[in-house]
């Protein structure tokens, strides 16, 4: 008798859990859909502003950029995505000076986790949000970030300002306002004990 009722309790606890389903199927049926219709809706899609789609490194309109060469993200990407080929240049002043000479990226390769732009000491590179990335062949997926005759954009410099002989506050005090006092020295009384 007892695997009769354990038949009939499973099947029973079978169409429960059926009909609880079917009761979550139908509520969802009837709630408002939030389906994007892309690509139609291309010109009022909205993509948050945090979305990593792709390494990009701005240039100015003087074609110059803010990446020094100094590898920092090719070492933190995990998964050898940067490739950051510089060389070596005499300044005027016969120094040795490290110039990037091409920053390469794979896309294909990218896991977009952002530790290249976190570590970058300049802020040469950032991602932007754009999405559609698809492409034929993988090739195409590897880019050159920094444009043709790019430069590093330099540091102005600014005037040191003319530092003269410093001068006390004492001074300065006595020079801004009318002549103070001398300060007087405190005096203390010696007492001898004569016996």
């Amino acid at each position: 008798m007892s695997s009769v009722s354990e038949y009939f309790s499973g099947l029973f606890g079978g169409i429960k859990s059926l009909l609880t389903g079917m009761r979550i199927t139908w509520g969802e049926l009837w709630t408002k859909k939030i389906t994007e219709q892309y690509p139609e809706n291309r010109a009022t899609l909205v993509i948050p502003d945090r979305f990593r789609g792709e390494l990009t490194m701005p240039h100015d309109e003087n074609n110059e950029h803010a990446c020094t060469a100094c590898g920092i993200c090719q070492m933190n990407c995990p998964n050898g995505t940067i490739q950051v080929i510089s060389r070596s240049i005499e300044t005027e002043d016969g120094k040795k000076k490290k110039v990037l000479d091409k920053y390469i990226y794979d896309l294909g390769l990218c896991t977009f986790c952002n530790l290249c732009v976190i570590t970058c000491p300049s802020d040469a590179i950032k991602f932007a949000n754009t999405f559609e990335n698809s492409l034929f062949t993988r090739s195409k997926l590897i880019e050159q970030l920094n444009r043709d005759g790019s430069k590093l954009r330099e540091k102005k410099k600014e005037p040191k300002p003319v530092v003269g002989k410093p001068v006390a506050k004492a001074e300065v005090a006595v020079d801004s306002a009318a002549p103070a006092p001398a300060p007087s020295a405190p005096v203390q009384e010696v007492k001898e004990d004569k016996e």
